[in-house]
């Protein structure tokens, strides 16, 4: 078969090597002889996989002792509603709007509570991460979005907000660079972009923030139901957070985050000179200071070049490079599976392309 590059937004990329492990294993857990797709949730199997997942997140992040990790399921959409249901309890947050998945956040928290936008980049077409905000003095936490793909814009340093707890959806950019828990109350994510398949969500949570959840919710939507059962209230899904522990394993196998970090700087800086240096064949989407290392959001002369840019980049390929469908143009998605040598295949059809058609 010919070699695809997988630029997909989400579900996206996995290391060969996650992959390759996992169908070696599939039939055969560790010698147990069952599949981790039939083993329970309860044996002790599966809790030294939950467990290695854990050690190896709070190892990899640097969480702090005193955050609670938890596996759950939904997705970010979930969050987005779970969030204000334990944390707002009829009070005020702040959210800044920086695209389409900080929208669906806003509106979800509107249901809880009183919503303060401190901070917009709507007024021009969200490509820009906004500089200046009009925080609550009251506000129960502030609400940022560090990477958003359909814009292709991400925070380089998030907010000071001081005593307020930051709540951050990861979703996009989780593991691709260090962070500092400073400030920060709690990162959720889905995992279908840099930590493993579609099916679970991380939550990182202060457990100060965890204790102060609004009692009396339904069951599961309760992070103190799942901070106290250990993630295992009911069944996880098991074969995800399996996938997650080998993500860990690999991405520590790289060198951790400080290498993944410094390969996902080459690899944006090479797409970027590229678009840059094309003569306004390529254009940019997102301003320079706020472009996302994540996902390059691009556009071309004429939509009718951009459709062909997609479809001889797929007989070549190049696979999932179209926007998404709410902004059009052309999007490429580098998450941490995505190697160099693939980005770099990728310019160099890009400057090919930009030759056979002006």
């Amino acid at each position: 078969m010919a070699k695809k590059y997988n630029f997909y937004a989400g579900p996206a990329i996995l290391p060969q090597e996650v992959m390759k492990k996992a169908q070696a294993e599939l039939l055969d857990l560790n010698g147990i002889g069952l599949s981790i797709l039939e083993i329970s949730h309860r044996s002790k199997d599966f809790e030294a996989i939950i467990n290695a997942a854990e050690a190896k997140i709070r190892s990899l992040l640097g969480v702090p002792e005193n955050y609670t990790v938890m596996f759950l399921q939904g997705g970010a959409s979930l969050q987005f509603g779970m969030v204000p249901m334990n944390l707002l309890k009829g009070g005020k947050a702040d959210y800044v709007h920086t695209g389409e998945w900080a929208k669906k956040a806003i509106k979800e928290a509107k249901l809880f509570g009183t919503v303060n936008v401190a901070a917009s980049a709507e007024d021009k077409g969200f490509n820009y991460i906004p500089g200046q905000f009009h925080f609550s003095a009251d506000a129960r936490y502030v609400h940022v979005t560090s990477n958003e793909t359909i814009g292709g814009v991400q925070w380089t340093k998030f907010p000071d907000t001081g005593s307020v707890p930051l709540v951050i959806d990861m979703s996009s950019d989780i593991f691709s660079r260090r962070i500092d828990f400073k400030n920060i109350g709690m990162i959720y994510a889905g995992a279908q972009k840099n930590i493993g398949p579609a099916g679970v969500t991380l939550v990182i949570m202060r457990n100060d923030l965890v204790e102060s959840c609004a009692d009396g919710l339904t069951t599961m939507l309760s992070y103190k139901t799942h901070a106290k059962e250990k993630s295992l209230y009911n069944t996880p899904p098991c074969f995800a957070i399996y996938i997650i522990k080998l993500v860990m394993d690999w991405i520590e196998a790289q060198g951790g985050l400080a290498a993944v970090e410094k390969v996902n700087e080459q690899k944006a800086k090479a797409i970027y000179d590229a678009i840059d240096g094309s003569n306004g064949y390529y254009r940019g989407t997102a301003e320079a200071k706020d472009r996302s290392k994540m996902n390059v959001t691009f556009r071309l002369p004429s939509e009718e070049l951009e459709e062909k840019f997609v479809n001889e980049a797929k007989k070549a390929g190049f696979i999932g490079l179209k926007g998404h469908r709410s902004v059009g143009g052309c999007r490429a998605s580098i998450y941490n599976a995505m190697d160099l040598a693939g980005v770099k295949a990728l310019v160099e059809f890009m400057g090919k392309f930009a030759t056979e058609n002006k």
